[in-house]
């Protein structure tokens, strides 16, 4: 029998609170490392319940990871932190599809791990076909025989890094070359839409980002084109950050949402996203001011949120505070040594955290001084 803490997630439970703020916590490096939990974190969400163990603010989990479906993440969390979170509370990398509803209806074709198809069904996708599929309906598909090349018009979704990456590039490029962005012109009909679920290239672990960079350069190399997404999602994806928000939201809708604490422990993904959401509120906000409508892309609805702070910066993941980031001779950080997909421009003001600190606990302790709240005894 699991003694996980119950926590209710009902709205009203928040009204007792005058909250105005909510949080963003990454999961790898800050509340797991290597699968298991950091002892920080369950000290605290221990601080972020109140005596009848509701939370204090609203909380969202975001993570670029996305090989299994947001329930069965929900349930590893709980069970390792001893707290009962629901698959609301969780944004994985291809959540935010779950938005763009005009393209449920297409036929999609879905590559990386884990249940892909069954994750693309949930969120809202009618016609699925897989990498597998495609080769067991196509077995002697190659870049010669035009008759043997599928004639669908499909979307291409990339949930992760596939198994093995030569049949799907291989696969994905055929589809890919006679697309509206290819040079071929055979199937003028179909009409592809390529969303990449975005993960960075971090330093020396090939994972889908090496495998997006893949694609994309032996695209170019046999069509002489940029590969061209309709949507980059993960982070640091503006769209990521308003799914994320979006989220909090209806944790609490009776309550104005003024700040979101966005909490991480990598520099190109976590601070970088956050900073560039928060940038995208100030400009809303300015925008607002002005009497200028402005209507977050893909939720459909007005937002108030002022701002999207990247406190804090963890040390207990990759971000470690004793190693620079690479830079050239002069100390600079240019594009050349940018790990960042190619769509995303460096700029150093959005991997500089507001603040730093130690561990997850810390970053709590910050967070709810700052808002003033009451932290419950242990």
């Amino acid at each position: 029998m699991n003694n996980k803490t119950n926590v209710s997630f009902k709205c009203h439970e928040y009204l007792q609170l005058d909250v105005h703020a909510g949080v963003l916590f990454d999961v790898d490096g800050v509340l797991l490392r290597g699968g298991k939990v950091i002892p920080a974190a369950r000290r605290a969400f221990r601080k972020l319940l109140d005596q009848n163990n509701h939370f204090l603010l609203p909380v969202v989990f975001v993570t670029n990871a996305g090989s299994c479906q947001r329930h069965h993440k929900a349930q590893q969390l709980s069970h390792l932190l001893d707290v009962q979170i629901a698959p609301e509370q969780v944004v994985l990398s291809h959540s935010p599809l779950r938005m763009l509803k005009s393209f449920h209806d297409k036929c999609v074709l879905v590559s990386g791990q884990g249940p892909v198809t069954d994750i693309a069904h949930t969120l809202g996708f009618q016609k699925v076909v897989s990498i597998e599929q495609l080769r067991e309906h196509h077995p002697l598909l190659d870049m010669v025989d035009h008759n043997r090349r599928p004639k669908l018009p499909v979307t291409i979704i990339l949930f992760g890094e596939p198994i093995r990456w030569e049949t799907n590039l291989q696969l994905l490029i055929d589809v890919c070359q006679f697309s509206p962005y290819g040079l071929g012109s055979i199937y003028p009909s179909v009409g592809m839409v390529v969303f990449i679920v975005l993960a960075l290239l971090c330093y020396c672990r090939f994972g889908h980002g090496m495998f997006m960079l893949c694609l994309e350069s032996v695209y170019r190399k046999m069509t002489g084109r940029e590969l061209q997404y309709q949507a980059l999602l993960g982070k640091p994806s503006l769209l990521t950050y308003q799914y994320a928000e979006h989220l909090l939201r209806l944790q609490n809708p009776n309550r104005k949402l003024t700040t979101i604490y966005a909490v991480g422990d990598n520099l190109m993904t976590d601070i970088y996203g956050a900073n560039l959401y928060n940038r995208y509120l100030v400009q809303q906000h300015t925008a607002m001011t002005t009497s200028t409508k402005f209507v977050a892309q893909g939720t459909g609805s007005l937002s108030l949120t002022q701002s999207c702070s990247t406190c804090p910066q963890v040390c207990t993941g990759v971000y470690n505070p004793r190693s620079p980031l690479p830079s050239n001779q002069s100390g600079t950080i240019t594009e050349k040594v940018f790990h960042g997909h190619r769509d995303l421009v460096l700029e150093p003001d959005l991997v500089e955290p507001s603040h730093v600190v130690e561990d997850v606990e810390s970053a709590v302790d910050l967070l709810l001084q700052q808002e003033d709240s009451v932290t419950p005894d242990l």
